[in-house]
Formats: C-alpha cells, structure tokens, sequence
C-alpha cells in the first residue's frame, strides 16, 4: 500500500477539527491531524490487508510543476498553524511504526507514489491510498486506486475496469482530461470553456489529444474555436497533469514490511498521549 500522507494528514485534522476543538499533549503540541491520519490508515490497513506499506509526502510548496507555471497551487490558502508542527511528527510517529517515509525535494507525493507503483507493480499487486483523482492514471492491471470517501471506512477501489464504467476513460486518458478542463484545486486552466462532459465525449471519440487535435475540422465550431485559442493552456495543463514516475527515490520491499514493533510505536503514541491507540498496532 502506498499512502498519501498529506491527503490524509489534511483530511485527519479538518475531521477532528471541525468543532473547533485542537487535541493537543499536556505540554501544548497540537496532535489532531496526526491522530486523525494515524486512524484513517490504519482503517484501511485493516481493510485492505496490505503486507507491505510505504507513505509518500510533499517536501514544500515548490517543485518542476510550479517552474512550469508560476501559479500551480498558487489559490491555496497557507496551512493552519495548528498543523505546522504536526507534518514531522507525523513522519515520527509512521516511523516508530517501521514505515518508510518518502519524498524528494522538487517533486510532489504523487510522484514519488508513481514512481514505487511502476516499481512495485512488476512484481506485487499495489494499492494507492489517496482522495486524489489525479492518482486515477497510475492504474494498471496491478495497480488500483483506493479513493477515500466522506465517512469511516467509505472507499472505492479503481481499477481499469471499474474505471472505464464510472468515468468511460482509460488511466491513460485522465490526463488529457485534465488538459482538456484543467483543474480549479491545483489552479492550472486546461482550455477555457470546455468541461468534464465535453472533454468525455471528445476523448471517447479521438482517444486523446493528439486525435482531437487532428479532428478539429470535425469538431462543432465553438468547441474548434475554444480549442484552437486555448492551445498554450491545452499543452501546459497536460504536462501539469502528468505524473512524473521516474522520480530518484528507491525503497526496497523488504524495507516496508508491514510488521510494526509494539514497543516502539506504543512508546511514541505514550508520548502523544494517545488513549485505546494501542489498537493501530495489531
């Protein structure tokens, strides 16, 4: 299982924050979003069942993308400060739990999970824990998507089948998608005027852009004429979307062995003092 920890980290301290209510230790430190995150993986390692688990993360706001377009990400507010101290001691805590912590300095946690998904997947069936569509293109035939949903224990699995029956794409046809409509949460534009719908129908019909672009004389003539204006956007929305897996990191199966110590990780929950935690061990 390769995890995206920002996408639980974040999803853990707005579910326990939402009250307006911070958990924090005796001293002061803030703890919700790791015990959030902490709940939410340990869900679904008990519901997925993996043997081996890896957490990839973001390492800071800038990477290549944000080289490509100044503005990639640039509609995103700055982290509550109640998180700041939480995004290394929730890399401590996976830690006492024996799992690698990943990330590469110019790279986003999708990149890292691509690459060890391409590693992994020669060898091993690969899940990919994330509430991140864009992860819907590393499908392959051993590589799913766990999507995580609003609720305890609400997933759907992707694979390439069930995602041609929800979405009617292919893995490889998520990017031209987001080329085609961009996207609003990592602010890049894709081709004004042109939405999910249209962009289905278009790939359904010529596979990808290259075969949109070869048919624009077929195409009706507002959606030829949004194309034709919007090409820059066109191609750099696709580059921004592309997951890069030839990402210079390397973890060894035998280094992510889903075998946590009970006396190491129950001495770092002690310290957080986390309450009836124990049970993220077994």
């Amino acid at each position: 299982m390769l995890i995206d920890g920002m996408a639980l980290l974040f999803r853990g301290f707005y579910a326990t924050s939402s009250s307006g209510y911070i958990m924090r230790t005796k001293a002061g430190m803030p703890t919700n979003a790791v015990y959030g995150f902490m709940k939410y993986m340990t869900d679904a390692i008990r519901a997925f069942k993996p043997t081996h688990v890896v957490c990839c993360w973001d390492m800071g706001s800038k990477s290549f993308r944000t080289e490509k377009f100044g503005n990639y990400k640039g509609n995103r507010p700055e982290a509550p400060l109640e998180m700041i101290p939480q995004f290394d001691l929730v890399k401590e805590v996976t830690a006492s739990f024996g799992i690698p912590n990943v990330g590469l300095v110019g790279y986003e946690a999708d990149d890292c999970i691509g690459t060890l998904a391409r590693k992994f997947g020669e060898t091993c069936q690969v899940h990919i824990l994330t509430g991140d569509h864009d992860m819907l293109q590393l499908i392959d035939d051993n590589v799913k998507v766990i999507i995580m949903k609003k609720g305890a224990n609400n997933y759907m699995v992707y694979d390439p089948d069930t995602l041609l029956a929800e979405k009617s794409l292919s893995p490889n046809q998520i990017v031209d998608l987001k080329g085609l409509t961009g996207d609003t949460s990592d602010n890049y534009p894709g081709v004004k005027g042109i939405g999910e719908k249209t962009a289905v129908k278009l790939l359904c019909e010529y596979q990808d852009i290259e075969g949109i672009l070869e048919n624009l004389d077929k195409l009706a003539a507002g959606v030829k004429r949004k194309i034709e204006c919007d090409l820059d956007n066109l191609h750099l929305s696709r580059e921004l979307a592309a997951i890069c897996c030839q990402v210079p990191v390397n973890v060894e199966l035998h280094e992510c062995e889903w075998r946590p110590d009970p006396e190491k990780a129950g001495a770092k929950l002690d310290e957080l003092e986390f309450k009836h935690a124990m049970k993220w061990i077994s």
